[in-house]
């Protein structure tokens, strides 16, 4: 694969391969001058998905500062920004920015401290532990240099602030408000997130899958209330529900294909109010990945099929049968194959042979972006991973240092000068690429 970059770099390049874009070090300046204060204002100030009003009125004021119109409120509480320049083809950055209801551990001195309401009306903590702080500070840089090199490029940059990635909710509310009638429609949408599985300074895109898909699932299970003294007059939801949880796995290791990745996994358990009281309800939070539909359609399928077998073999009558709702889901994220072996030469060309990684799924994150670039809209789509853990960080974990924090953990940290201007010459690079004066839109086999 790195052999096949290497081939299409050296097709389009006018400079060396490892040669620094000469806009490189105005986005480092650019850095110290305000993007590092703004990553350091989002990373203090994190919000949920869907209430993030203060993230969004940030993103519009900054955006506009670069010379973006900007409109506010698409898609609950997303922000869209454009910037025209002339005739040529149509290109959307989109950077999700809800943060997590996960306590700060980190022990960085701009840890998170914030707390929310959430939907469900409890205040929980809330942190960025998943990067998206580094995604919306590099669209504006990114819409800065494109602000700052008109000259270089031709056509239309929809700049998107996507709320609610976290529970795969704010792409098909904004796809629902009519951001592809309201604004220029895409001839091709770019992403990227940060990883703290690389290392700064490196970007990695697969030519195919990029992120599995994702469904989230409540399963009630109903029980009969009891004394926890004489569990025989009740049926226990905990004891059922536990026996849910231990089944599921038998669908990934016994009716799944071996060899389709397939992942269920219950993240949470709650149920009862006294030790000495048989609760008569217990709710289960599945979260069930794939990377196909076909699996991902059996996957779900079973789960209901499951839980309410294990409620029979326990004599639970058919009007008490658990209850299992799917709550949220996204399909696979597909890179387009054409886009994805231009812009991996691209890539290289920016940030140097050494820069790009190969694509290894290590995973079965997922991602919103999917709803973007679904078939029915016909736009090719370019996902691509930015590093965010300093090497140094994982040759320690080698040597028997403490771990690298994975994403969505009360420790998760990555370092921000090198994984925002990485991310924001990579996406400039990107843009500058498909928008080059007198170039058209290059047919994509989405």
């Amino acid at each position: 694969m790195r052999l096949r970059y290497l081939l299409l770099a050296a097709a389009c390049l006018a400079a060396p391969a490892h040669a620094q874009p000469d806009y490189a070090p105005a986005v480092e300046a650019d850095y110290k001058a305000s993007l590092g204060a703004l990553f350091d204002y989002f990373h203090r100030n994190p919000e949920l998905g869907f209430l993030e009003t203060k993230t969004a009125t940030r993103m519009a004021a900054e955006l506009r500062k670069a010379g973006v119109t900007v409109t506010e409120g698409v898609g609950r509480t997303g922000v869209v920004g454009v910037m025209k320049n002339g005739d040529g083809p149509v290109v959307m950055i989109r950077a999700d920015m809800d943060g997590l209801p996960v306590e700060e551990k980190s022990g960085l001195p701009n840890a998170s401290k914030a707390r929310q309401t959430n939907a469900d009306g409890e205040e929980v903590p809330v942190m960025h532990a998943c990067g998206h702080d580094v995604h919306i500070t590099s669209l504006v840089g990114t819409a800065k240099r494109l602000a700052a090199m008109k000259d270089r490029w031709k056509g239309t940059v929809i700049f998107v602030a996507q709320p609610a990635e976290e529970p795969v909710s704010g792409a098909k509310a904004m796809l629902a408000d009519g951001i592809y009638t309201r604004f220029p429609k895409p001839d091709y949408a770019l992403a990227f997130h940060v990883s703290s599985g690389l290392a700064t300074g490196k970007v990695s895109a697969a030519e195919g899958l990029q992120y599995s898909s994702a469904d989230a699932l409540d399963i009630i299970v109903h029980g009969v209330g009891a004394h926890g003294a004489a569990p025989h007059t009740g049926k226990d939801p905990v004891y059922i529900g536990s026996q849910i949880v231990v089944a599921l796995q038998s669908i990934t290791s016994r009716e799944v294909m071996p060899l389709s990745p397939a992942v269920i996994t219950v993240g949470s358990f709650h149920a009862g109010t006294r030790p000495n009281i048989i609760s008569d309800r217990a709710k289960l939070q599945v979260t069930v990945r794939a990377n196909d539909e076909a699996t991902r359609a059996q996957l779900v399928k079973a789960v209901e099929r499951v839980a309410k077998g294990v409620a029979r073999t326990h004599g639970m009558p058919e009007d008490k049968l658990p209850e299992v709702r799917h709550v949220e889901g996204t399909p696979t994220t597909i890179n387009d194959a054409a886009l994805a072996g231009r812009l991996n030469a691209v890539m290289v060309q920016a940030l140097g042979e050494d820069a790009v990684e190969p694509f290894v799924q290590e995973s079965m994150g997922a991602e919103d972006f999917a709803y973007f670039v679904e078939k029915q809209y016909g736009i090719p789509g370019y996902y691509f991973a930015v590093g965010g853990t300093p090497q140094a960080a994982f040759d320690a974990e080698k040597a028997g240092g403490a771990p690298v924090p994975s994403h969505h953990s009360p420790l998760f940290k990555i370092d921000p000068e090198p994984s925002v201007t990485t991310g924001t010459v990579a996406m400039t690079a990107a843009v500058l690429d498909l928008l080059k004066p007198g170039t058209g839109v290059a047919a994509a086999g989405n």
